[in-house]
């Protein structure tokens, strides 16, 4: 999230897409309920009528799949009705810089497309570069050069015309969303997994942050690109090394044509290295030197060919490269997609570790109805872990906030919390590599692990946090000191980082996240609050990302206008420049490099300080930002989608329909699949007429493998079940409670039916496209049981994100008649529900 759960209440309007908040986000709701009470309108998009829909101030119907459609048409609404803030995009975006000449899109293709290795030299989407390889800038936004024409070019084709018959939306309705969302001020975007488990997932969002900047709603308060994750915890993952493609902090981890710290930078820049070096120290500790490039050489590296993804271990297991897979916390044998084909690949690994609270269908993948155990050579090892109630620790949430909570009670029998199990893992496995000479086993041996058992949860985060091993007189520490802010960071090794955007939670040898002060910063004239002494928000306790994007040049709390220069609502300050006491005050922490450089030097300009242009990106193009003070290195190095610079709309692999905009382009032309032959067939519309979509329920959390072992939500919601509409249920003779057949290419399940207006079939490209609805919260174990909806699903996935394609695939539903003994075996199989 770029802003946080308590700031919904200041949004004037919100577009909720690809997200049922009030069942999976409950406390997110609670502050759009607050900010709706005092008059701001919910729209909310989503195929499927739910519990958000229903307290919505408009509610759009639109296909899965069919996003980049429909927010390509209020991009151009937004643009040709002179609705966006002129200033804030002139200020605060790219849309001035001079694109280059070759660039360009056709029939559905960008610039510099390789059709054989299904990838694009991206060269051509950058900039004019000015002789000091800055971007040149066009003198007004009229330029047919500047990015900002490009932008309006590109989706000059979306038209609410264009996009009802995609979307299934109809073109008032959109005219009338798009009015509604750019007249209110400030506006926020709230999304979820409905937005992002697509083939085009990236370019999903890419369109709500282009939005947003077209209206000057980032870095304010209200405002935003808001993703609903976890409401407790989640975030907190994806801040550590735990993504593939991610070291610490949302650094890349290094590819095997880096192979020295050096080529690294030349690829990330020498702010994102001075980020590594710190996290490095963290890792290696004294072992880490500027000498042995603070160990990068010790640890291992990417291959670019390589997909190191769920979906691509999948894929590493079936073709038996594989051996041995650890699981914590997650239940792939019900949450992957493709699930017959994840069943035939977990039977190929040599060891699975499962690391769980009950004995999930993933650690009983072997006991699955139909399985031939006796076939399956896998060792698993199911280890018995902790519930979040009995172990201590902290937890990061969607907003960045990080709370300490404590442990209630103590787990049952042999369970441990999940960090006793790794430190005891690594500890043992180093013990096993004592006195070896082999550089590979260098990262092992050197690695600075000592963390105490008393007190390893606060160990650990003082080491993210930070510290100085050495004295540091220009940041006034003294060795050993915990560092307070990320600026005390230096770039030599002499203070490190276990993930510099949390650098200070410990600050000063205080456990900050422990806060809880509820007393508020209140802006008195219009009621903003923001709470900094309650726990502590990454990075630097900030609750606003991109602030500075909320004051003008000089510094000041701007006003959101059109492009006209009219205002819309007044400037609310969070932050501004104080000229007489030299520096950026305000209720939030400043989002600026230097809070004492002021907004006529360079650092004072950057509003968007983590993009390499300093601005927000309408295009994302390849940009190398030089720095001046490292010759031939860069500052930074923009992030380039894999798919295009723009968002374009295609089709989902399974689809019922055509690409209106370019026939030729069906799908993501940078998608590879299938990956595996004979494992990943596609559905045509022939034999699947209709169009599956997954969520979870209300009632169910995930997996479903805690809350199918608590009676009374089982007695809420007892069993899956298919929603299809109400025409549906009476062209196949199926009525609410009938059991239906519901078959893809990959699979088939039986499950009752649920007859409802809640579904509805859509008018797209001339023919009636009609769509259904299944959760995908069961499995076979637990005490609630019941088949598995992602045996439907198809496992393609977003070439950036490597995000799977859940929401939308082709399926048949016919009437089950009486169920067969092994569809009874799956509705009664052996009930789990105890802890070991």
């Amino acid at each position: 999230m770029t802003n946080h759960w308590a700031d919904l209440e200041n949004a004037k309007v919100f577009l909720i897409e690809g997200s049922n908040a009030a069942e999976n986000h409950p406390m997110a709701m609670k502050w759009i309920r607050k900010a709706q009470e005092k008059g701001a309108k919910i729209i909310h998009v989503d195929p499927r009528y739910n519990r958000t829909s229903n307290i919505a101030d408009v509610y759009a119907r639109i296909r899965p799949g069919a996003d980049i459609a429909f927010l390509g048409a209020i991009i151009r609404l937004v643009i040709e009705n002179g609705w966006y803030d002129a200033e804030y995009v002139k200020l605060h975006t790219n849309a001035l810089f001079l694109a280059r000449d070759d660039f360009g899109i056709e029939n559905g293709l960008f610039s510099g497309y390789d059709r054989e290795k299904h990838k694009y030299d991206s060269a051509s989407w950058g900039y004019q570069l000015g002789k000091d390889q800055k971007p040149q800038k066009a003198k007004s936004l009229d330029d047919p050069q500047c990015v900002f024409q490009k932008l309006r070019q590109h989706f000059a084709r979306y038209t609410p015309q264009v996009a009802e018959q995609i979307s299934g939306v109809p073109a008032k309705q959109i005219e009338e969303i798009a009015e509604l969302f750019a007249k209110n001020r400030p506006g926020t975007i709230l999304y979820a997994l409905g937005m992002t488990q697509h083939t085009v997932g990236v370019q999903n969002i890419r369109c709500d942050c282009i939005l947003q900047l077209l209206l000057g709603n980032i870095g304010k308060i209200g405002g935003g690109v808001n993703a609903l994750r976890g409401e407790p915890n989640v975030q907190g993952a994806c801040d550590m090394s735990v993504l593939n493609n991610y070291w610490f902090g949302y650094n890349d981890a290094p590819f095997h044509n880096q192979p020295t710290l050096a080529a690294w930078t030349k690829s990330n820049g020498t702010f994102n290295r001075k980020m590594v070096v710190n996290g490095l120290k963290a890792w290696f500790g004294e072992n880490a030197s500027p000498e042995n490039e603070f160990g990068y050489g010790w640890l291992p590296r990417r291959s670019a060919k390589k997909d190191y993804s769920t979906l691509g271990l999948i894929d590493d297991a079936y073709a038996g490269n594989l051996k041995l897979l650890w699981v914590l916390g997650q239940n792939p044998i019900v949450t992957n997609p493709n699930l017959n084909y994840v069943r035939d690949a977990f039977a190929r690994l040599e060891m699975l570790v499962v690391q769980e609270l009950w004995e999930t269908e993933t650690a009983a993948f072997w006991q699955a109805p139909g399985v031939d155990a006796k076939a399956i050579q896998t060792e698993v090892l199911l280890l018995p872990a902790a519930y979040f109630m009995e172990k201590e620790g902290s937890i990061s949430n969607s907003g960045g906030l990080v709370q300490w909570r404590y442990a209630g009670v103590a787990p049952p029998g042999q369970a441990r919390p999940d960090l006793e199990v790794i430190d005891e893992a690594f500890r043992r496995v180093r013990d096993l590599y004592k006195g070896s000479s082999d550089p590979r086993d260098a990262a092992i041996l050197k690695a600075n692990w000592s963390y105490q058992k008393a007190t390893l949860a606060e160990d650990v985060l003082k080491e993210i946090s930070g510290r100085a091993w050495k004295d540091v007189p220009a940041k006034n520490l003294k060795a050993g000191d915990l560092v307070k802010r990320i600026r005390e960071l230096e770039a030599d090794g002499s203070t490190s980082s276990g993930a510099w955007i949390y650098a200070g939670c410990f600050g000063g040898g205080k456990n900050l996240t422990k806060r809880r002060d509820l007393k508020a910063e209140r802006l008195r004239a219009v009621g903003i609050t923001l709470n900094s002494t309650y726990a502590w928000t990454w990075p630097d306790n900030m609750k606003i990302l991109y602030n500075r994007a909320s004051c003008d040049a000089q510094g000041q709390p701007m006003p959101a206008r059109d492009a006209k220069g009219n205002i819309l609502a007044p400037a609310v300050a969070s932050i501004q420049w104080d000229a007489t006491q030299k520096k950026w005050i305000g209720i939030d922490v400043p989002d600026v490099p230097d809070p004492t450089k002021g907004p006529d030097t360079p650092e004072g300009q950057q509003a968007f300080r983590m993009s390499a242009e300093g601005v927000g990106r309408l295009i994302a193009g390849p940009y190398e930002d030089p720095d001046p003070k490292e010759k031939g290195m860069p500052r930074d190095v923009a992030y380039v989608p894999k798919d295009g610079p723009l968002p374009e709309f295609y089709e989902p692999v399974e689809s019922p329909v055509a690409n209106l905009l370019h026939p030729t382009a069906q799908n993501n032309p940078v998608l590879k699949y299938p990956r595996i032959k004979g494992k990943q067939p596609i559905g045509t519309a022939k034999d699947f007429p209709y169009v599956l979509m997954t969520s979870s329920l209300a009632e169910h959390w995930c997996a479903g493998s805690t809350t199918r072992n608590i009676p009374w939500l089982n007695e809420l919601a007892p069993e899956p079940m298919i929603e299809i509409p109400v025409k549906l249920g009476e062209k196949l003779g199926i009525k609410t409670g009938d059991r239906a057949r519901v078959t893809s290419a990959r699979g088939e399940l039986v499950v009752k039916a649920v007859v409802t207006r809640r579904m509805q079939s859509l008018r797209i490209a001339g023919q009636d496209v009609t769509i259904v609805w299944m959760p995908y919260n069961w499995g076979f174990k637990g005490l609630s049981t019941g088949p598995s909806v992602n045996v439907l699903t198809i496992d393609a996935a977003d070439p950036g994100a490597g995000t799977q394609e859940t929401k939308a695939c082709l399926v048949n539903v016919q009437p089950a008649g009486q169920a067969s003994a092994e569809e009874a075996v799956s509705s009664i199989a052996p009930r789990s529900g105890g802890r070991r």
